[in-house]
């Protein structure tokens, strides 16, 4: 197999904004885009994706190792186009645009030599899925041909009905391929992921009981098919499960070369633990400081009807969106209201609620203000990127610093911009939040460090999450960890990037501190929606023009 690693490390070398592209011979027609366009690129890229998604095999996206292999002779021949591309010329954003193919091709190679989650992860058969993330893509590693639930309406038309046949198809050649795919030997990965092909057996009877009488034969033989199929599976899985005896992190160097390479974060394991210690202890510290400020103020009350949540909800939704358009912290765009409150959620009796909705029923705010993810959302929808290679989800989650971390970073930056100064108490809620984000980033890191279990780590989630708020969640604590162990650096994301995001306003800041007319708050986060969801590291370099942490991971530091 060629070595990946080899082919990034020809004479590629970054000079300021300067990038001296290797030579190969061109067997383009006279149609072709010129050799160093960014229509070259872009082309490319349209290749690229065309090849990085499978070909069927039996009725599912083919996952078998004869496949990978195959493609793996064929991504050299992409990377020495991509590296053919002389972009030294080139405005800054297009090339950003040429990294962005680098970080895709990158990931290709790193799943095919390490994280392999077609061989070591059963989750990566999960077909069904119930909601829309609140992210560009599904969080974690996910097939080429999952059945988006949460897009059908109930009863189905005759259209949606052919739709749902042609998804639950994939399901029993899909299940069947697994049994022969997951040949790894990672036992958080294999115990862990049973959970879900079970839960798609349960989805499976949800929507048998949704189509109800009015369904089809042909619809209900293919909804007892993949529910057959499914059966089987999680019946192999539980019977291979006593022989999995091996770790499931990915260990220390593979960690920081998946963080540069592909993410794009700048960070090493090493950099990511002690980040996430020293938010960890700062969140801690902050939170005993507020509370000693608020000590003679009254505690917050948690909504105890559905009618008070649901005035709490729409009280909380306006102040924010008041927040923002009357202070000027960003630009406030017709659709991002309409998006923040098809989520405002709805009442969860006490003894029912996980982590974040105990957080809300006491102010919602604060997770309101991580909701700006819909915002993002809608702006994909609603104003698309005009470069093609921003306009969707990147792969591969690469997206994670910039959305995860703007979603973390807005809390603590409204929270300091003043928008808890009516309400001292809900900046408390702040710093819990971020406590548990970086506690359970933290037992992440160790994860795959191999020096703890799963298991293990969710124990350095819970015992650090504050006030005991993460001690009754078997269901968010393994979801979380679950899906932090099974995409490297996830966890840590919302912490690294919300680092990456308070550098990138300082550095911006910084440069434009005589500007006239002013240098404003709200500038910085109109710039950075229109930077789309890429890495913040790559954003920090198209707005300031500082390619120190560009060079650094082109350099291999």
């Amino acid at each position: 197999m060629p070595d990946l690693s080899r082919i990034w490390k020809i004479p590629l070398i970054v000079s300021g904004f300067a990038l001296v592209a290797m030579s190969i011979t061109s067997c383009a027609d006279a149609q072709d885009p010129a050799p160093n366009s960014y229509e070259a690129l872009v082309q490319l890229f349209e290749d690229w994706r065309e090849f990085e998604r499978p070909p069927m095999l039996d009725g599912a996206p083919d996952y078998t190792a004869e496949r990978f292999n195959a493609a793996y002779e064929e991504l050299p021949g992409l990377v020495e186009r991509l590296n053919a591309i002389d972009i030294s010329d080139w405005p800054l954003e297009q090339q950003v645009d040429w990294h962005i193919v680098r970080a895709e091709m990158n990931g290709f190679d790193f799943n095919h030599r390490v994280l392999q989650p077609w061989v070591r992860d059963p989750a990566y058969y999960q077909s069904i899925w119930t909601y829309q993330s609140d992210v560009p893509a599904h969080e974690g590693p996910t097939h080429h041909a999952v059945l988006e639930l949460w897009t059908y309406d109930f009863p189905l038309s005759d259209d949606e009905e052919d739709r749902m046949l042609r998804d639950l198809a994939v399901i029993p050649p899909l299940m069947r391929q697994a049994q022969q795919n997951l040949t790894g030997n990672a036992r958080d990965l294999w115990i862990a992921g049973i959970r879900n092909i079970r839960a798609q057996r349960g989805h499976l009877d949800s929507i048998m009981e949704s189509v109800g009488g009015d369904a089809s034969d042909e619809l209900t033989e293919a909804i007892g098919a993949a529910q057959a199929a499914t059966d089987d599976l999680v019946a192999w899985l539980e019977a291979q499960a006593p022989s999995k005896t091996g770790p499931s992190g990915i260990g220390r160097d593979n960690y920081t070369w998946y963080m540069k390479n592909v993410h794009y974060v700048p960070l090493s394991w090493q950099d990511e633990v002690d980040l996430l210690q020293r938010e960890l202890d700062r969140a801690w510290s902050s939170l005993k400081l507020e509370e000693h400020r608020n000590r003679n103020l009254p505690p917050l009350v948690a909504a105890s009807t559905p009618e008070e949540y649901d005035r709490l909800a729409d009280e909380s939704a306006a102040k924010l969106m008041a927040f923002l358009e009357e202070q000027q912290v960003m630009p406030v765009k017709d659709y991002m209201e309409p998006a923040l409150r098809e989520r405002l959620g709805t009442f969860i009796p006490e003894d029912e609620r996980n982590f974040f909705w105990i957080a809300a029923h006491y102010d919602p705010t604060p997770l309101y203000t991580h909701f700006y993810h819909w915002f993002e959302l809608a702006q994909m929808r609603e104003e698309p990127h005009e470069s093609p290679i921003r306009r969707g989800a990147l792969l591969y989650n690469i997206f994670d610093s910039r959305n995860e971390g703007t979603a973390t970073g807005v809390e603590e930056m409204f929270m300091h911009a003043g928008l808890y100064d009516d309400n001292p108490r809900s900046r408390e809620l702040v710093w819990i939040m971020l406590a548990q984000r970086a506690a359970r980033g933290l037992g992440s890191l160790y994860a795959h460090a191999n020096d703890m279990t799963m298991a293990e780590a969710g124990n350095v989630h819970v015992e650090w999450t504050p006030r005991g708020w993460m001690e009754n969640e078997p269901e968010l604590l393994q979801f979380e960890q679950h899906l932090y162990l099974r995409q490297p650096g996830y966890g840590t994301s919302y912490v690294t990037g919300k680092y990456l995001l308070e550098r990138l306003l300082a550095h911006r800041t910084s440069q434009t501190e005589d500007a006239d007319p002013p240098y404003t708050l709200s500038d910085f986060y109109g710039e950075l929606n229109e930077a789309g969801s890429v890495p913040i590291s790559l954003v920090h370099w198209q707005l300031t023009g500082n390619d120190e942490d560009i060079r650094g991971i082109m350099e291999g530091g």
